[in-house]
């Protein structure tokens, strides 16, 4: 097996486990408001990369954290990212008909049952950090749940999805767009390696590289994305594609031009790499995702 094939052989058994994890944190359709439970579990359960619960288990393993603390937080993570994707794919938003290769929350359903959709996914996710199962000792929890709130609030990726909505009103450079994606994409990627320091008690030093990692790891992974908005395949990508210049949003590959933006991406995973290096060997799959960033399809 390459390298390359147990990454991706790594990923789907780590996305296969936070489904079946969101699939009994998630209630039952039932009810009166059992149409809000189908669509929360129709966007939640959805097929997906799971790359931020990758995070989690990922470093999580590297400091022995506890399998279920792991595994609980990573489920409340991609509840507030599919939640995110929701919110993001409405018409006042992006106004998206297609995410993860289905039709949208708001095309399946309708907009007041994703925006609800939306909302009880976000609150699920400190529901499920709150509880004694994540972890034994309170303090932790209250930082586990501290550290999401910022992540996903008006400072990370929420104000991030805000300058981003205003982009298209106001002459965008390289800093501005630097900073909306390091809130609107960059946020959440970063707390994926923290809540795995917080749960694995890593060192200073241990945290200082893991957040180098998440935070070039993350920005390369947005520029990736602008790379595929321009030249990717909708079929393929799992969405519909060219959104930022239909919308005259400026974005890493319309302020960098497509060489210097793919020459961003190899700068940036080269050093996501060297923050790594700390933990030697033992990083070997956390090395091999920064590939897989650099070569992904969708």
């Amino acid at each position: 097996m390459t390298e390359t094939e147990e990454f991706e052989t790594r990923l789907i058994e780590v996305a296969d486990r936070v489904t079946v994890a969101l699939d009994r944190l998630i209630p039952p359709a039932d009810g009166p408001e059992a149409q809000l439970m189908r669509a929360m579990r129709y966007a939640a359960l959805a097929t997906g990369k799971r790359l931020r619960p990758f995070f989690v288990l990922g470093f999580g393993e590297l400091f022995e954290a506890p399998e279920k603390s792991l595994l609980r937080t990573a489920a409340a993570l991609e509840c507030v990212h599919t939640y995110s994707l929701i919110h993001d794919d409405l018409p006042c938003m992006d106004d998206d008909d297609l995410r993860r290769g289905q039709p949208t929350v708001h095309k399946q359903f309708d907009e007041a049952t994703a925006v609800l959709a939306g909302d009880a996914l976000l609150t699920l996710a400190f529901e499920i950090l709150g509880h004694p199962d994540t972890h034994q000792d309170a303090s932790i929890r209250c930082k586990l749940i501290e550290r999401l709130a910022r992540a996903s609030g008006a400072q990370g990726m929420v104000g991030g999805q805000m300058i981003d909505m205003l982009s298209g009103d106001v002459r965008q450079d390289l800093n501005s767009v630097t900073r909306m994606q390091r809130l609107k994409t960059g946020a959440l990627i970063s707390y994926a390696g923290e809540a795995a320091c917080i749960l694995g008690g890593a060192s200073d030093a241990e945290r200082q590289a893991v957040h180098g990692f998440t935070h070039d790891l993350g920005l390369a992974y947005q520029i990736a994305d602008d790379l595929l908005d321009v030249e990717g395949d909708p079929e393929i990508v799992g969405k519909q594609t060219q959104k930022d210049e239909a919308a005259g949003k400026a974005n890493f590959v319309s302020i960098l031009g497509v060489d210097d933006a793919k020459q961003r991406v190899r700068l940036l995973a080269s050093q996501a790499k060297e923050h790594l290096a700390i933990f030697r060997n033992r990083a070997n799959l956390l090395l091999q995702s920064v590939d897989f960033v650099l070569k992904r399809q969708n």
